[in-house]
């Protein structure tokens, strides 16, 4: 068979990260999702039990969802911007709740990586 070769996606700026991101979280892209994390990300879900997920849960759920396209609509705004670190907040409206994702993704070397998560839902 085939041999699967990394996906090799450009994570050099903020903007090109946030993008893949929003793409692996929403529209099912399961290329590059292992680049796209930084070594000590974690993720946490606001809810009446706070929820904490490590990388490598984060990364399996991700490669299962592949393909998986969430009826919602998206939008991205950046709350901060230096050279190394972004924050930015995805919000995702479905038709009966509204998920909010604080992302912050940090310079790692020559890439951008995801480093921490924050959702919570209304």
């Amino acid at each position: 068979g085939a041999k699967a070769t990394k996906a090799n996606v450009n994570l050099s700026t903020a903007d090109f990260a946030l993008e893949h991101y929003v793409a692996v979280t929403t529209a099912g892209e399961s290329a590059g999702v292992e680049q796209l994390f930084a070594a000590d990300f974690n993720q946490k879900i606001q809810t009446t039990n706070a929820l904490s997920n490590s990388r490598s849960e984060v990364v399996k759920s991700f490669k299962k969802q592949k393909g998986e396209k969430l009826n919602c609509t998206v939008s991205t705004d950046i709350l901060e911007e230096s050279a190394d670190y972004m924050i930015a907040k995805v919000t995702l409206k479905f038709e009966d709740f509204t998920k909010t994702d604080l992302v912050t993704l940090e310079r790692v070397g020559n890439d951008w990586k995801v480093s921490k998560s924050i959702n919570s839902y209304k």
